[in-house]
């Protein structure tokens, strides 16, 4: 069946024929974005929903989603998706932080020119009959000083934009490389330092806990006199308060702002003041953005509904689709690894290590993490997907560690993991073998070569004779089939382990009847997800 997608906001047509094209089911209902009572009664029939910001997919519309498995936004905000619920779930959340960057960069730049020469004022004055011409003495931007704090994609846009403008550039970015920073023509500095050389400031960042208010009282305080603030990238970045005292003090000459705190923003300090641009959160308001966020969500939904590609996810690493299907083993070995250890785990888990060899050492190791931590997880509930299995392993307080090496041994590549207890440590180690088909490598030290089945029984005793002929007998005493029997121990009449692939699951009494011998010190029954 071809999974079934809603589209429950405005959304360009090209963007809902690209879901059919690619053949999957879509429900174009914009007016089903605006009726959550509506979407609620609905949304347990899709795999994915594709949205603006007119839905709020809110943690009663997540749970409510039984099949969801894909949430896309048509553009760069997610205000609106509660994440964290998503995440529990198992739900992608997507968004297309690349189709509106020029547009919103252009937004920024024509801000700056607008405050620069107070156009909207000198308009207004024009369209009401005066000709005020002396009134309106604005500033060049040539040679003036930018200062961007952000310089991420919009951010770095904005700067080859303004270097183009003959302005000089200064970037406070904690991310941004010196090399980086050079290649972009601009300086790196501190954000004191930008805020007493900058003519002009944009802002580029999208808010957090850090960031939030990052213009404050007492960063204004500190900007050169007659500077002119400029943003377009997320309300709460600027104290609109504070701005709005150094506006009328005339220790800022002028502020453009497409955000604000509070939105839809009907009133804030910053309306009514001379020389202050505002315009409604008009940045991505292009058709060409529009149309740029709407294919690119679509385009992103499909690739994963149909062949596991991630792209542009907030809650999982990305996986492109020619990584999900060379990774395909690999992922399905790091499943099975952390499904094994999971099993045989009853005890709370403190922390996961995770050892790549060889090849898959240059993977995509988040996604392979993911994958492990699923693994493990899914033992306690079924429900854990690769999205939600590192949320719960966060708010299990569970530390997981990763290292890489180049090839050390006979294989070349591997995966070992090992969980740690407060009474014990457990690994377990597999490889994929050409033929695709993932193995069991070594158990608690011990090396084996197992097949790795839907059903199997794994042991553990000390190494005496007679061992393979008690399970056998027992295996056939309850007509229990076996597929697969690989033993392994660690040394002559030391500890040795039974793995034993078999057609259906171990029952109880198969259990009961083996540990009923006294030659084990183990008995579990295991199942994997083996497609």
């Amino acid at each position: 069946m071809a999974p079934k997608v809603l589209v429950s906001d405005k959304l360009s047509e090209t963007a809902v024929q690209i879901f059919r094209d690619r053949g999957i089911d879509v429900d174009f209902d914009p007016s089903i974005g605006k009726d959550k009572n509506k979407l609620l009664s609905v949304i347990d029939q899709y795999d994915g929903l594709a949205i603006r910001s007119a839905t709020k997919a809110t943690e009663k519309i997540i749970n409510a989603a039984s099949n969801l498995k894909v949430i896309g936004r048509a553009g760069i905000g997610v205000d609106n998706i509660d994440r964290a619920a998503a995440s529990k779930k198992g739900v992608i959340v997507m968004n297309t932080p690349f189709g509106n960057m020029i547009t919103t960069a252009e937004h920024a730049i024509a801000m700056m020119f607008a405050v620069a020469r107070q156009i909207p004022e000198a308009s207004a004055s024009t369209h009401a009959g005066k000709w005020e011409k002396s009134k309106f003495m604005g500033v060049e931007l040539t040679g003036k000083t930018l200062g961007v704090i952000g310089a991420g994609n919009i951010g770095g846009i904005v700067c080859e934009r303004a270097l183009g403008l003959k302005m000089k550039v200064v970037a406070y970015d904690p991310f941004l490389s010196e090399e980086r920073a050079e290649k972009l023509g601009v300086q790196k500095v501190e954000l004191d330092d930008l805020l007493a050389r900058a003519d002009f400031i944009t802002l580029h960042v999208p808010k957090t806990e850090q960031t939030n208010n990052i213009l404050n009282a007492e960063a204004i305080a500190k900007l050169k006199p007659g500077v002119r603030v400029i943003n377009c990238a997320r309300g709460g970045l600027v104290d609109e308060a504070a701005l709005a005292e150094a506006l009328r003090s005339g220790h800022v000459a002028g502020a453009a702002f497409d955000v604000f705190e509070v939105e839809p923003a009907t009133d804030s300090p910053l309306f009514k003041l001379p020389n202050v641009v505002c315009t409604p959160h008009l940045g991505a308001a292009t058709t060409e953005a529009q149309e740029n966020v709407a294919v690119q969500v679509a385009e992103q939904m499909s690739d994963y509904l149909l062949t596991g590609a991630v792209t542009n996810a907030l809650n999982m690493p990305s996986v492109t689709a020619e990584e999900a299907k060379t990774m395909g083993p690999w992922l399905a070995l790091a499943g099975h690894l952390g499904a094994f250890i999971g099993q045989m785990t009853s005890e709370p888990i403190k922390a996961i290590n995770i050892l790549y060899d060889g090849t898959v050492a240059s993977m995509n190791l988040a996604a392979l993490n993911c994958g492990v931590v699923a693994g493990i997880m899914k033992a306690g509930n079924p429900d854990v997907n690769m999205v939600s299995a590192p949320v719960i392993a966060e708010e299990r307080g569970i530390k997981i560690s990763t290292t890489n090496q180049n090839k050390s041994g006979v294989f070349d590549a591997y995966i070992k993991v090992t969980v740690v207890t407060q009474t014990r440590e457990r690994s377990v180690a597999g490889t994929v073998f050409s033929d695709g088909k993932p193995r069991f490598i070594q158990i608690k030290g011990i090396n084996v070569d197992a097949e790795i089945g839907r059903h199997m029984l794994y042991t553990t005793n000390n190494d005496v004779p007679g061992i393979i002929g008690v399970l056998g007998s027992i295996m056939g005493k309850n007509d229990v089939n076996i597929a697969n029997f690989t033993l392994g121990r660690a040394a002559e009449g030391g500890q040795a382990i039974a793995l034993l692939y078999v057609d259906a699951p171990v029952s109880d009494v198969v259990l009961a009847d083996l540990q009923a011998t006294g030659k084990f010190n183990q008995v579990s029954r295991l199942e994997f997800d083996v497609s």
